[in-house]
């Protein structure tokens, strides 16, 4: 099973790296870099999933993505 994550710097706390399921939004983590907070958020991602095996709720579908340009006027 595979989900959409999305990594990016916290722009509050620069050099601190955010990575979150959108699908799942209770699976997320930081790291000191992106492939860290993603090695951290696949943990919790794992975690999560399991809880709601454990438990007999449904695994939520991921989310679809776009990306939308535009004229940064």
């Amino acid at each position: 099973m595979t989900y959409t994550a999305l990594v990016y710097e916290d722009p509050e706390t620069p050099g601190t790296w955010i990575a979150e399921f959108p699908a799942i939004p209770e699976a997320h983590s930081f790291g000191r870099t992106p492939e860290e907070a993603l090695v951290h958020a696949k943990e919790a991602l794992e975690l999560v999933l399991a809880y709601l095996k454990e438990t007999g709720r449904p695994l939520p579908p991921d989310v679809r993505t776009v990306q939308v340009g535009v004229d940064a006027a």
